[in-house]
């Protein structure tokens, strides 16, 4: 199946000599929900807002359902909802106001039914005829979101979509990304917080100084990327690490007491068995053991160092 989005050598330079991206190549899948990290500043947004048509790119193609986002920009805008980081709306407007006009500037006719499940998806159907400048500010992100959604897109950008929310409207604006991706429906968002990507996505992309440094599925980045450590709280503390154990990825900690040894997570446990094996032989017992396994955020941290 041809990817619904397709970036390729795409390079942005600004007037000032800064260059946000640089040959950017990225295939995104129908259907997918894709996450987007990395550090401030390193070109998420603007790889976005390309992808959007919002910035004319330096140069490289990038298409959207095979549409050139520059030749047919009619087309493609009208097959994509953005929720962007700012609050970009007519404050004195109403949600009711903007989604209508929102589906009626992407051509789209009229459906008072769609708008209002859009509403009540969001909780917003009961504040439908409130000034926007009266609701707070996870009920503002709530509109931009309807806004978006207002003439049923099938791609959906979600830059930093919870920034600013509260714990329980993260948690409905997470429950309808998943409704809208099992309708098919194909969403690329960018987050700070990591355990949403985490979570959410299929495939994870990390950007740093504007280079695209790894695209991966998440379950094999983190099988790949991802360190297991073993922690044995020994019975008496060790001065050192005996020389008869320097086969092993060692560490003592909390003072001689505590034992780590960390194995790369596709490792079998045959390392474990042999180096419990030794300890024994070598008379060092230990009372408790407890594994633990890199977080994403973990393998993010260590790719954008390496990259700095």
């Amino acid at each position: 199946m041809a990817p619904i989005i397709s970036i390729a050598k795409l390079t942005k330079t600004y007037a000032s000599g800064l260059r946000a991206l640089e040959n950017v190549d990225l295939e995104i899948r129908k259907g997918e929900i894709f996450a987007l990290l990395g550090p401030n500043g390193a070109g998420k947004t603007t790889l976005i807002n390309v992808v959007c048509g919002i910035v004319t790119p330096t140069s490289g193609t990038v298409r959207v359902d095979g549409h050139d986002i520059q030749r047919d920009y009619r087309v493609t805008r009208s097959r994509i909802g953005l929720v962007p980081q700012e609050l970009h709306t007519d404050m004195f407007e109403t949600p009711w106001g903007t989604v209508s006009f929102s589906r009626g500037l992407f051509g789209r006719p009229p459906d008072p039914a769609h708008l209002e499940r859009v509403l009540r998806d969001l909780s917003l159907w009961d504040k439908r005829h409130d000034k926007i400048m009266t609701l707070s500010g996870g009920m503002k992100r709530r509109v931009l979101i309807a806004k978006a959604l207002a003439h049923e897109p099938e791609i959906l950008f979600l830059d930093e979509p919870t920034a600013g929310v509260d714990v329980e409207l993260r948690r409905d604006m997470w429950a309808l990304v998943r409704g809208l991706r099992a309708s098919g429906v194909t969403i690329i968002l960018t987050t700070h917080y990591i355990d949403e990507a985490e979570e959410m996505a299929d495939r994870i992309g990390v950007i740093s100084r504007g280079r695209l440094i790894v695209v991966e599925e998440k379950t094999a980045l983190m099988k790949k990327l991802g360190k297991k450590q073993l922690t044995l709280h020994l019975q008496e503390p060790l001065a050192e690490i005996p020389a008869a154990l320097g086969d092993w990825r060692l560490e003592l900690k909390n003072g001689g007491s505590e034992l780590d040894y960390t194995f790369d997570a596709g490792e079998s446990r045959a390392g474990i068995a042999s180096l419990l094996r030794r300890m024994g032989e070598l008379g060092i017992v230990y009372k408790d053991l407890n594994t633990s396994q890199s977080s994403l955020e973990d393998i993010f941290v260590s790719l954008v160092s390496e990259r700095a």
